[in-house]
């Protein structure tokens, strides 16, 4: 069988750069894509990590499971790796950030981005049903950020804080319109942060599955955590209290179970080691099977 494409690389040209993002702790800056006018956000990886590769193939599975998603290239700039996302804040919309929405709801610090046990999956759908006029498009709403929630159970992202998620909202002449915004900001996922050597011995002692349920969420169960369960432990807790949100994007891994880790091999060899990307497979498949079991 012939292996497929690689993704492509985009160019980001000097001249191009633009202003620096100021949100997030990973250098930044935006940019235009060298074939189109649209703003795209280039970001280098942390040294030493796949960011930009994690970024690139969390958006790839959530274009396999049907999940609006920011879309997302692998790029460079002057010779340095990195990742390109395209802005989804066009024509006239704003990001309007999950910790502005809450601060609106209830007393919520929305400065702090660590350690925020407010920052609740109970929290956030009330908010959610609090910001849209009808009923109708709040359940939307509510059943999308649903699917965000297996996404990160599926790719292992840790990092779903109150910053990485919102709405993309424009100004009318009766008000604001808008909608939640597609899911971004996928880079901490698919093991980024492991040096080979430790996903080659937790590959050889059996221990992904280990791996993946013991990292720590950004969206809390309940505001008297400690700290957030992981993406795979949230949504054991919340299929099984609200199993009629959740079972059509469990279904939907359920029914792709075997295309969802076809986007890790279309990253260039250069870019992704064998080792990384035989521990990423590994846990797409690990993080499935347990998703899977989460249908009512």
């Amino acid at each position: 069988m012939a292996s497929p494409d690689p993704y492509p690389v985009i160019e980001i040209e000097k001249r191009r750069a633009d202003e620096d993002e100021a949100m997030g702790t990973k250098q930044k800056f935006w940019c235009s894509h060298p074939d189109e006018d649209t703003p795209w956000l280039f970001k280098y990886p942390q040294p030493g990590t796949g960011q930009h590769w994690a970024e690139k193939i969390a958006a790839e599975i959530a274009r396999c499971l049907g999940i609006p998603h920011a879309v997302v290239e692998l790029a460079t700039f002057e010779g340095e790796r990195g990742s390109a996302s395209r802005s989804f804040a066009v024509r006239g919309r704003q990001l309007f950030h999950g910790n502005e929405a809450i601060a609106l709801m209830i007393p919520y610090d929305a400065d702090k981005r660590f350690g925020q046990s407010a920052h609740t999956l109970d929290n956030i759908l009330r908010t959610i049903g609090s910001v849209f006029r009808s009923e109708a498009g709040a359940a939307a709403a509510r059943r999308l950020f649903a699917a965000y929630v297996v996404l990160d159970a599926l790719i292992g992202n840790t990092d779903r804080h109150h910053e990485n998620w919102g709405f993309s909202v424009r100004r009318t002449r009766t008000g604001h319109r808008g909608f939640l915004a597609p899911s971004f900001d996928h880079a901490s996922s698919l093991g980024r942060e492991l040096r080979d050597e430790k996903r080659e011995r937790l590959l050889h002692e059996g221990r992904v599955g280990h791996y993946c349920e013991k990292g720590r969420g950004a969206i809390y169960w309940t505001d008297a955590g400690r700290h957030g369960p992981s993406p795979l432990s949230l949504l054991r807790s919340a299929s099984a209290e609200s199993p009629d949100l959740f079972a059509l994007p469990i279904a939907t891994v359920a029914g792709r179970r075997e295309i969802i880790v076809s986007p890790v091999q279309r990253v260039p060899d250069d870019w992704m080691s064998r080792t990384a990307r035989q521990f990423a497979r590994e846990m797409l498949r690990y993080n499935a099977s347990e998703i899977v079991k989460c249908l009512p």
